[in-house]
C-alpha cells in the first residue's frame, strides 16, 4: 500500500474504510482535513465540528 492510500484508507475486517470524510460541497474525491476538533475542506472551506464525547 503506498503512502498517499494509506493516509486516506485503513483496512477493517478486510473492508477498505475510509479515515476522513468526503466534503459535502465538494463532493467524492475531495478529503476534509483533520484539525482534532473538526474536519475542514482545504478547496471550499467547510468545516464540520466534530462532537465532544
Amino acid at each position: 500500500m503506498s503512502d498517499t492510500i494509506g493516509k486516506h484508507y485503513e483496512i477493517k475486517d478486510g473492508k477498505l474504510e475510509r479515515k476522513r470524510p468526503f466534503c459535502n460541497r465538494c463532493g467524492r474525491g475531495y478529503f476534509m482535513a483533520d484539525h482534532g476538533d473538526r474536519y475542514a475542506c482545504g478547496k471550499c472551506g467547510y468545516t464540520i465540528f466534530k462532537k465532544r464525547e
